[in-house]
Parts: structure tokens; C-alpha cells; sequence
């Protein structure tokens, strides 16, 4: 199996899909590695280090789309790079589909074979490569989060954990998933005032559990939501429905409801966001604002810490990637089930894994 490895050109986006210690990996078990010079720059890998791991360095993006027959990436492919696109070739990356319909018509123009990362499963129905970055994305939203509060970016001037003599911020988070679960901590260890919101009551007696109490918990009842959105300094938006557009729990007029200043981190906004006043930024310029209340809205946002984010990714992606080279990608174990296209035709989410 010739297997490519296209530099990204997202953005601000400095991940790199396979690191020399893959491409070794693969290499040695018989594949041919094609690295497209200086895609490992950002996170610190050089192009001879992957060459001393038996990589075979290709100039252009073109001869790795040309050439490979797998295409192992981070970022869905860009408007850019649709036309490299070829039949019959093997596609993975974080893909969410369901809020980018130009690209899902390009997979099915081009006649490829699609896996979407994120929807990687495991034998106990875990999603095992989208975890290590949402972990990364709650952390990292956090941190926005912070910034957004300050004065420069339109905030409430507002430090997190507060001071002495004064009241932390209020953090609310709305999800109790991975990237949830990563905000909460973050969110407390900068000494915030946390709340966390979803509909599923088991999850949130764990995540109770798992902070001491520290994070409080509420069911994510309109009623209640209305009235923590007029109580939170900061929104972090970490609900997820895999393969389907988030929904959107923050309506236009429900900005009204927030304080000035007020600011909303939309980690969901890969998936369409939660906030239906949400639009994709990026590093350059993450911040919006509307209706006096701050929005940052950037859809990759491990890919600013890409060295910490690309070893973390191919932690879990390697093995993955050993197997679809080996047994192609309906009779890989677990990446069946995140088949989202076959040879150009989509393949609807009851029929994945068959």
C-alpha cells in the first residue's frame, strides 16, 4: 500500500498526521511512506527525520494525492484540494460532514472511499481517536475562554478565578462529554465557579463523582438553561451528537438573556455549534461579537498546540492505520462503522459496519 501524507493547509493548523515513528512502523511492515516535504515542521518533525524513518520525501501536494492510495490526514481535505481527489483512492481525517455538505459532494464527485476519523469506534463503542483531541479542545477552551473575557476582546474584564475578596467568574459548560469533562477540569483548576449541563443523568452523577462536587451539575431543562445562560460569564459549547449537526441550544434571542461581555467558546462548532449565532473563525481572528456578547468559534483548535496534539493523535491512529493498510477499510476492526463514503456513494449510518 502507497500511503500519503499530504503538509495541511487549514488555517493555523500545524498538526501532522503520521510522525517518523509511524511512518517507521509502516514502513517496516512493507508499505511505501510518501511525506510531502515540511509537513512535519510545525510540530517540530523534520523532513529528515522522517526520511531516516524510511519515508520517501515528495515535493508537491500533487504527487502525494497522485501517487498514494491512502490518504492519511488531520483536517477534512479543503476547497483546494478537492480536485486531488481521485477514484478509488482511500480517504481518512476528521471529516464532519454534517455541517459541510461541499465537501461530502466532492468525496462523491471524486469516487473516493471516505473514513471519518471521529467516527472511529472501539470494542466498548468508544470513539477512541476523536477522544485525545477533544480532551486537548476542552482544555484549550478554557484558555480562549479566558481571553475572551478580557477587555481587549470586548469581555467583562473578568479573571476566571478571581481574586481576593472577589467572585470567580462563572463557567458554564453545556455537554458532559470528553471535551466537557476536560473544560470542567480546566475551568476549575483556574479556580472558576463551574456548571455543567446535559440530558443524561447517569453521566452527570459521574462527572459529580469525578471532581468531588466541585462541578455542579443541572439537567439541561429549557427552563434551566435560560436562566444559567443569564448567570454564566463564559459558555463553553461541548455538546456532541456523532455523525449529526449539533443542536442548536442557544437561540439569537436568547443572547439577551446573557450578561455584557458575556462570551460563548463553541468548541461544537466542527459540527455546526450550539449556538445558532455561530460562525467558523480562526486563530487569526477568533473572536466576534453579537449582541454585546463575545463568540469564539474556531474549528481546530488542538492545532495550535500541534506537537502535544499530534503525538497524541497517533497514540491511539497508528494501529488504526496498520490495519487499513493491511485489510482495507471495511474489514478493518472498528473503522467500518466510520465508512462514510464507498467508492463515491454514501453509505447511510445504518449500514456502516456490514
Amino acid at each position: 500500500m502507497v500511503i500519503g501524507v499530504p503538509a495541511e493547509i487549514t488555517a493555523f493548523e500545524g498538526r501532522v498526521a503520521l510522525t517518523p515513528t509511524g511512518a517507521r512502523a509502516l514502513t517496516r511492515a512493507g508499505h511505501t511512506v510518501l511525506v510531502q516535504q515540511g509537513a512535519g515542521d510545525a510540530s517540530g518533525l523534520t523532513d529528515d527525520d522522517y526520511v531516516r524513518a524510511g519515508a520517501e520525501l515528495v515535493p508537491t501536494p500533487e504527487e502525494v494525492w497522485g501517487r498514494a492510495g491512502l490518504i492519511w490526514k488531520v483536517q477534512a481535505p479543503q476547497a483546494a484540494e478537492w480536485p486531488l481527489m481521485r477514484q478509488g483512492q482511500v480517504l481518512v481525517a476528521f471529516l464532519h460532514l454534517a455541517a459541510n455538505q461541499g465537501l461530502h459532494d466532492a468525496l462523491r464527485r471524486a469516487g473516493v472511499t471516505a473514513i471519518a476519523t471521529e467516527l472511529v469506534t472501539d470494542e466498548r463503542g468508544g470513539r477512541p481517536l476523536l477522544t485525545p483531541m477533544s480532551e486537548i479542545a476542552g482544555r484549550l477552551a478554557v484558555q480562549a475562554g479566558a481571553m475572551c473575557l478580557s477587555l481587549p476582546h470586548g469581555g467583562r474584564g473578568l479573571l476566571l478565578g478571581g481574586a481576593t475578596g472577589v467572585a470567580p467568574a462563572r463557567t458554564l459548560i453545556l455537554g458532559g462529554g470528553v471535551v466537557g469533562e476536560h473544560a470542567a477540569t480546566a475551568a476549575l483548576g483556574a479556580g472558576s465557579d463551574v456548571v455543567v449541563m446535559d440530558l443524561d443523568l447517569p453521566r452527570l452523577r459521574e462527572l459529580s463523582a469525578r471532581t468531588g462536587g466541585r462541578a455542579r451539575t443541572l439537567f439541561a431543562s429549557p427552563s434551566e438553561l435560560e436562566r444559567a445562560l443569564g448567570e454564566a460569564d463564559l459558555v463553553i459549547g461541548a455538546a456532541l451528537i456523532p455523525g449529526a449537526r449539533t443542536p442548536r441550544l442557544i437561540r439569537r434571542e436568547a443572547l439577551s438573556f446573557m450578561k455584557p461581555g458575556a462570551a460563548i467558546v463553541d468548541v461544537a462548532v466542527d459540527q455546526g455549534g450550539v449556538a445558532e449565532t455561530t460562525r467558523p473563525t480562526n486563530y487569526g481572528d477568533p473572536c466576534y461579537l453579537v449582541d454585546g456578547v463575545v463568540h469564539y468559534a474556531v474549528p481546530n483548535l488542538p492545532g495550535v498546540v500541534p506537537r502535544t496534539a499530534t503525538f497524541a493523535l497517533e497514540n491511539v491512529s497508528l494501529p488504526y492505520a496498520a490495519r487499513l493498510a493491511e485489510r482495507g477499510p471495511r474489514s478493518a476492526p472498528g473503522l467500518a462503522q466510520a465508512l462514510v463514503v464507498a467508492d463515491g456513494e454514501p453509505v447511510p449510518a445504518a449500514n456502516r459496519g456490514r
